[in-house]
């Protein structure tokens, strides 16, 4: 048997473990092993909750978790619990699909002030993220800005701007619809470097905007260039653009009392305030020959008491493991860092294309892996077995696909009306759910 450890248990996680028992079929045996007691990672912890369609991808990762050959070993960290060096020790191959759940910073005076979120923390509020259950971002005031033009931005200022009934059917969890029903937020302003072509935001998460219950979208028509530059667009892209033009063509519902309010050509050079965000100042920019947005000198100020900071993300150094700063990503060539040891997903790329990107990410990656190690070992390595008895020494209580579905079926058991779980937000809810 061959035996392979995933760390990660996200979509590029399971992807990479679905080739992999394709490609061995008996030959071998896959652990996706994850730092916390349930898995999915950012199906559950990233994907917007009102995005229920998108979640449902989940349902392929569980054929995948049930596959002969395939366990999934929660509850375990990297790094804490097991290092590297030891899942070498065990196993044939090493697959690190970690992610990039870090924010990337500013870079300006003001970013570290109470009141400024980044998209992680904020996302992960109000998607049960152990991590951010206690992050209390303030709802107080009337203004709130975004920083980004990407698809995890429009989820924010979504999110920010929904009724309460509007989360019928979505899994947001109680603690963030309790808060953003009390919110005082009457605008929310999406600020971009850069125009509306170069925007990274699709058609489906853009047209969404234009039918919430209590908000309106409002684009400046002077943003565009002209209209017959929208044919040199990748059809897609074009799409949004379109959108765009046509929240500018139309104006703000009066019945609607928020607004969403898009400001390009807009960078943000401090954030300022009395011990906390009160106002963002913006740059005015423009776009030079190779598209790059330049500052003009001309600045002003953006009210905003909440600052939500979405302009990409990075993965975690790890000990061991060669790591590209610039890219936030580990060093490695086209999916190996090194001999039995591999990267997918984000971890590999850095944080681009969608969810469905991964499938081939992993594939490519488990190829690779194939080639270089036929099935049929020579018995070396023992995989989760060693695992879990090095976990044992040191007091690790593991979790399983069969522990999963128990706390699966608490979740269900305790979701409101209308919602398909209520998340635990503590790992000790997870795990008491097993009672341990």
């Amino acid at each position: 048997m061959r035996h392979f450890a995933i760390v990660g248990s996200g979509p590029a996680g399971f992807y990479t473990a679905e080739a992999l028992a394709k490609a061995y079929g008996d030959q071998a045996h896959v652990d996706i092993i994850d730092r916390y007691a349930v898995p999915y990672g950012l199906i559950r912890f990233g994907v917007a909750p009102d995005h229920q369609s998108l979640k449902a991808v989940s349902k392929r990762y569980d054929k995948v978790a049930e596959t002969e050959g395939v366990g999934f070993i929660g509850n375990v960290t990297l790094g804490q619990d097991v290092s590297v060096a030891e899942l070498l020790d065990l196993y044939d191959a090493v697959i690190l699909a970690t992610g990039a759940p870090h924010d990337r910073k500013l870079g300006i005076p003001g970013e570290d002030l109470p009141g400024v979120v980044g998209s992680a923390e904020f996302v992960g509020w109000y998607n049960g993220h152990p991590d951010f259950a206690d992050l209390d971002p303030p709802l107080d005031g009337a203004e709130v800005a975004v920083i980004g033009n990407g698809n995890v931005a429009l989820d924010c200022a979504r999110i920010l701007s929904k009724t309460r009934p509007e989360f019928d059917g979505s899994d947001i969890v109680n603690h963030a619809i309790d808060a953003l029903d009390g919110s005082a937020v009457k605008t929310v302003t999406i600020l971009g470097r850069r125009g509306p072509h170069q925007i990274a935001m699709t058609p489906k998460e853009l047209g969404e905007l234009g039918h919430l219950d209590a908000s309106s979208p409002v684009v400046d028509g002077a943003d565009f260039p002209p209209l017959e530059a929208d044919e040199a667009l990748e059809p897609g892209h074009r799409k949004s653009i379109t959108i765009l033009r046509e929240f500018a063509a139309t104006a703000p519902d009066p019945a609607k009392p928020r607004r969403m309010v898009f400001d390009f050509f807009a960078k943000p050079v401090a954030i300022e305030g009395d011990g906390k965000a009160e106002r963002i100042i913006v740059e005015r920019t423009e776009l030079d020959d190779s598209g790059a947005a330049r500052g003009t000198g001309q600045t002003y100020a953006v009210p905003a008491t909440l600052v939500v900071s979405s302009i990409g993300y990075s993965t975690p150094p790890m000990d061991g493991v060669p790591y590209d700063e610039r890219g936030g990503k580990f060093r490695n060539d086209g999916g190996k860092i090194a001999d039995r040891l591999y990267a997918v997903g984000w971890a590999r790329r850095g944080p681009s294309g969608t969810i469905g990107t991964n499938r081939p990410d992993g594939y490519e990656v488990a190829e690779l892996i194939a080639a270089a190690m036929p099935g049929g070992s020579d018995g070396e390595k023992v995989g989760a077995k060693g695992l879990r008895a090095l976990l044992d020494l040191r007091s690790v209580e593991p979790t399983n696909f069969d522990d999963w579905r128990r706390i699966e079926e608490s979740e269900t058991g305790n979701a409101r009306p209308g919602s398909p779980r209520e998340k635990f937000v503590r790992v000790a809810d997870w795990l008491g759910a097993l009672g341990r």
